[in-house]
């Protein structure tokens, strides 16, 4: 078998978005005939090749983290195609309408009471931050029936302390409604555009939420000001972080940003596994809306996930918060099964420029030169 031919069928069973390495290689009429010596400048003319063919081996295992696996089919013959039809016509025509109005109703209790809350009880902020904490929960609970979610939860319910933060693994957006149906945390967001982003600024704001933007840096700032003092707070809502800072699929865990570690206080780790035997909960925004997201959740047959709260962490004396950020991440990934790699999630939203690559392609060139200059 030809070297060529080789790699493509490695490519196919590993099921990555490779590029073809055919793309990287000359052509054939400019493959010259292999001569008795090899020549420097022969050398550096494929430096920028070999220089894309190891990204390009990189890039691979950076965009497994954030790549869809769906299940192979299994309706390929005569007799299992009859039933996923059935299948199809009980999901669509008979459960999702029915999710679709569990839906409706679950609103309508939590506008109806949570608007008259909101407007008449700002004399109370006590009973007021309760009822609202009880009614996000409620709300939440409704969106998990609506997916036939079923969630098992391991370990002691998080309760309301001062300088404690909840950090967990992320895979979708759902993680926040899973976890919000048992305990209403206080969650730090990246602040989203349409109904996704109202829901942040009216509702989810009641219960301490904090949102940030990307593309803001002044909001580094601001943001870590109220991580501080959300901690110190006797009464606030639980401080949920998902430090990942991304969503990833729920096979890996990529970098934990170091912030959560950085505030003085213990960090509780949470650990969520899904299991995709009935759907997939990976939310991949580059290609699917959150709407879309949550209409193939509602159109699935069940979201079934394990939830384990574990065992609150401290910094050890003479730890510094990035390798307390991995000790607590190599717990999560112990309990969830997940594969550490060593990237950071913000590379899914900025990737190197040509401009960067081409600095990279003549910095590699020149060390080769002078690495043989020395010889």
């Amino acid at each position: 078998m030809s070297g060529a031919a080789l790699l493509k069928s490695s490519a196919s069973e590993l099921d990555l978005d490779r590029p073809n390495i055919e793309d990287y290689l000359p052509s054939g009429s400019s493959i010259q005939q292999p001569t008795a010596k090899l020549r420097l400048r022969d050398l550096l003319d494929i430096s920028p090749t070999l220089t894309e063919a190891a990204g390009a081996i990189v890039d691979d295992s950076f965009t497994r983290c954030f790549k869809s696996n769906p299940p192979e089919p299994w309706n390929w013959n005569i007799y299992l195609f009859p039933l996923w039809c059935c299948g199809v016509v009980i999901r669509y025509l008979f459960l999702f309408p029915a999710r679709v109005l569990i839906l409706t109703i679950g609103w309508i209790i939590f506008l109806s009471t949570f608007i008259p809350v909101n407007l008449l009880l700002k004399g109370h902020p006590k009973l007021r931050a309760k009822l609202e904490r009880f009614l996000v929960e409620l709300i939440c609970s409704f969106f998990v029936a609506s997916w036939t979610g079923v969630v098992k939860y391991h370990g002691p319910r998080p309760s309301i302390r001062p300088k404690q933060v909840f950090v967990a693994n992320h895979t979708s957006m759902i993680d926040f409604i899973v976890l919000e149906q048992m305990t209403a945390f206080a969650v730090i967001m990246q602040k989203h555009p349409g109904w996704v982003g109202l829901l942040q600024s009216t509702i989810l704001e009641s219960i301490g939420c904090i949102w940030f933007n990307r593309t803001e840096l002044k909001d580094r700032e601001i943001v870590a000001k109220k991580l501080n003092d959300h901690v110190q707070g006797a009464d606030n809502n639980p401080l949920l972080i998902f430090p990942e800072g991304t969503c990833v699929n729920n096979h890996y865990s990529v970098m934990f940003k170091k912030g959560a570690f950085e505030l003085g206080c213990s960090v509780c780790p949470i650990a969520i596994k899904y299991n995709k035997i009935f759907v997939d909960a990976f939310w991949n925004s580059r290609k699917q809306s959150f709407t879309m997201h949550l209409l193939q959740l509602m159109t699935s047959w069940a979201v079934v996930c394990d939830v384990w709260y574990l065992e609150p962490q401290v910094l050890k004396p003479g730890e510094t918060p990035i390798e307390f950020a991995e000790r607590v991440r190599d717990i999560i990934c112990a309990r969830a099964g997940l594969k550490k790699v060593p990237w950071d999630g913000y590379l899914k939203h900025s990737r190197p420029s040509p401009k960067y690559r081409e600095r990279k392609q003549q910095s590699f060139a020149e060390s080769v030169l002078q690495l043989l200059d020395n010889k």
